[in-house]
């Protein structure tokens, strides 16, 4: 059995939650994105520039990455877990995962707020 050492979450309760919530609101933001390019067809680079300009999306996009980067987390921590029985071996693949969302969220926050 593997032990929980690397476990950053308090039970399985909180990350069933976080990965349910997670899906939810990624699952909103495709399908907005879904509609709003159905909508409009004629789609030019200022309109959707346009649109990731207002602070309601930035926000939205904001939050779905952040729900990308949480769901993306308990999903590979379960699989490193699951298929990666030497400790050493898990505890590196899992920080290299902790870096990799890490920068991947800090450059989506980069463009999203950049100038």
């Amino acid at each position: 059995m593997v032990t929980n050492i690397t476990s950053f979450s308090r039970s399985g309760l909180s990350d069933w939650l976080m990965q349910r919530v997670s899906a939810v609101v990624m699952a909103f933001y495709a399908v907005f994105l879904v509609a709003y390019l159905l909508f409009n067809p004629g789609l030019d680079y200022y309109a959707w520039s346009g649109l990731f300009a207002q602070t309601w999306m930035r926000i939205f996009s904001l939050l779905a990455f952040i729900s990308l980067s949480a769901h993306a987390w308990v999903g590979l921590w379960t699989v490193t877990t699951d298929y990666i029985k030497p400790t050493n071996v898990r505890i590196g693949a899992q920080l290299f995962v902790i870096l990799a969302i890490f920068a991947f969220l800090v450059w989506s926050i980069q463009i999203l707020w950049g100038a």
